[in-house]
């Protein structure tokens, strides 16, 4: 009878490392909403086709203090992007799932410099994801630390 119960107990830890294992290999995974480091926004990260994307659902201060009005896309060069909302602005642009917890080969768009950047994405764990944008090479760049949100 110990022989059973030691059997069972061991397929039933193969078969949680598995269950992981699966979800941490899931390319859908960073799919929901996330806070900025700064805490200032939250973007929803969503599929569409074979690539994700992220938009800005919500802004701490969506108002601009100066005119009243909703905050715009007053950095941006393009002139036809240019005066754009923020709010519902997809910043987060063509990622690939690469790996476990590694999306790549995508751009993220700064609206406080107005500026594009190569970008990469990396699940640290279910809850945190760490946004590294960069010009070139990934080394020379910046990292945010993204949270999970719980939408109700």
């Amino acid at each position: 009878m110990k022989n059973f119960h030691r059997i069972v107990l061991t397929y039933l830890a193969f078969l949680l490392m598995g269950i992981g294992f699966a979800k941490a290999n899931n390319a859908d995974a960073l799919v929901g909403f996330w806070k900025t480091g700064e805490g200032n926004a939250v973007v929803q990260i969503y599929k569409q086709g074979d690539a994700y994307f992220g938009k800005i659902v919500w802004l701490k201060e969506p108002i601009d203090p100066t005119t009243g009005k909703p905050k715009i896309d007053s950095k941006n060069e393009d002139p036809s992007l240019k005066g754009r909302p923020l709010l519902s602005m997809v910043n987060l642009r063509d990622f690939k799932f690469i790996k476990t917890n590694h999306w790549e080969d995508g751009k993220i768009y700064d609206p406080k410099s107005g500026e594009d950047y190569s970008c990469k994405l990396t699940m640290v764990d279910n809850n945190t994801l760490e946004v590294r944008g960069y010009v070139g090479i990934s080394l020379f760049g910046r990292t945010d630390t993204w949270k999970r949100q719980q939408v109700k």
